[in-house]
């Protein structure tokens, strides 16, 4: 499939306060970001809108809704980037289509070759058997 192209018009950013770690300033900064992004308002394809519909992610509501919460970094602009990012892998991962396998056969002369070698093993083999006079 050709490259998808998320639009940030469709996704909805909020800041809020992150969660741990973080001294003093975690109490008074909103800098972790929760993304929310409508699969049914959005510009991709339906193929792809289908697939992340049925995908068994925590991430994604009842109602269509992608919401992740990016907080892993310090800064506001850094962890609204790791969410993009994030809406992004899960976007590719449900547009990715596995490439058909096709059975093949061996070759007449691959499995010649094959049981060629083990008639020749095995001859080696029995040549390690005991000495007899």
């Amino acid at each position: 499939m050709n490259a998808l192209v998320l639009k940030e018009s469709e996704v909805e950013f909020t800041a809020i306060r992150a969660q741990g770690a973080g001294g003093q300033n975690v109490n008074k900064v909103s800098n972790a970001v929760h993304l929310r992004f409508d699969i049914a308002a959005s510009s991709l394809p339906d193929e792809v809108k289908e697939k992340l519909r049925a995908m068994r992610d925590q991430r994604i509501s009842s109602d269509g809704v992608v919401v992740i919460k990016a907080q892993k970094h310090r800064s506001l602009e850094r962890n609204r980037e790791d969410g993009l990012v994030r809406l992004r892998e899960l976007i590719a991962s449900a547009a990715f289509v596995p490439a058909v396998r096709r059975p093949t056969k061996p070759s007449r002369s691959s499995q010649r070759k094959r049981i060629e070698s083990k008639i020749k093993r095995g001859q080696v083999k029995l040549q390690r058997g005991r000495v007899t006079e």
